[in-house]
């Protein structure tokens, strides 16, 4: 049974994207871990405008892993490595977590990581937080959200000034 974790990157004031869906503030000067992390997923999901971004950078580049795009306007694609999924989200991801594998990338994007919080069925984040302020873009974490306890995992602080901060949901009952 794999955990879903939602493996993302961010600006200090809390955008994954600006308000054009351009992440061309991103540093990619580096790993920053990816490799490590990608090794320990074998499927992913995604929302429709993240599955469309990356095909616009190029090749699709998750070849290797079982693919899942949430849609309700596309149903098929050339891309054999991604399944295109419209129905019930929840029910989906809860099934998927239940069958034998590795763990589960949340790629993105905001509208379906909302939806994953809500429902409880994010188990762990790993967020890339870059130093810069966009001012306004695409929100990570948009209102309203549940209260959500997380328990601090890792900390790594790279010399670019980018820190990415892991963190476990914590089940236990607050007092």
């Amino acid at each position: 049974m794999g955990k879903l974790i939602l493996y993302i990157a961010t600006s200090l004031d809390g955008y994954v994207a600006r308000s054009s869906g351009e992440v061309d503030w991103l540093f990619t000067d580096q790993d920053y871990g990816y490799e490590a992390f990608y090794e320990t997923c074998d499927r992913l999901l995604m929302g429709r405008n993240t599955y469309e971004q990356i095909q616009s950078w190029g090749d699709y580049p998750y070849p290797d892993k079982q693919g899942f795009v949430f849609s309700q306007t596309i149903q098929q694609d050339h891309d054999d490595n991604v399944t295109f999924v419209s129905s019930d989200l929840v029910s989906f991801v809860n099934n998927l977590k239940n069958q034998d594998g590795k763990d589960i990338w949340l790629v993105g994007g905001a509208a379906i990581a909302k939806t994953c919080l809500e429902n409880n069925l994010v188990d762990k984040f790993i967020l890339s937080i870059h130093p810069i302020i966009l001012g306004e873009g695409i929100a990570l974490f948009p209102p309203p959200l549940p209260t959500l306890n997380l328990k601090l995992e890792d900390l790594q602080v790279f010399n670019t000034g980018l820190v990415q901060i892991t963190y476990q949901v914590d089940l236990a009952t607050p007092e």
